[in-house]
């Protein structure tokens, strides 16, 4: 079974592509990956605690790209 087509615990989202897939083909960094798996998962997982990682992550990203 390939690594993809498992997950360890919880479910996996019911999506086209997978969160990690679109980071990958997109040659996302750690910070623009996080963005994207919160704002993905945030509607079935962790409502507005997602959202506010999010805007975390974007203050980070700012803060990594100014230095």
């Amino acid at each position: 079974m390939k690594p993809l087509e498992r997950q360890e615990g919880g479910d996996h989202y019911d999506l086209p592509i997978q969160p990690l897939e679109y980071i990958h083909a997109n040659q996302l960094g750690y910070i623009e990956g996080n963005i994207i798996k919160y704002a993905t998962r945030h509607k079935k997982k962790n409502g507005v605690e997602d959202i506010k990682k999010i805007i975390h992550y974007c203050c980070l990203l700012y803060t990594s790209d100014a230095a």
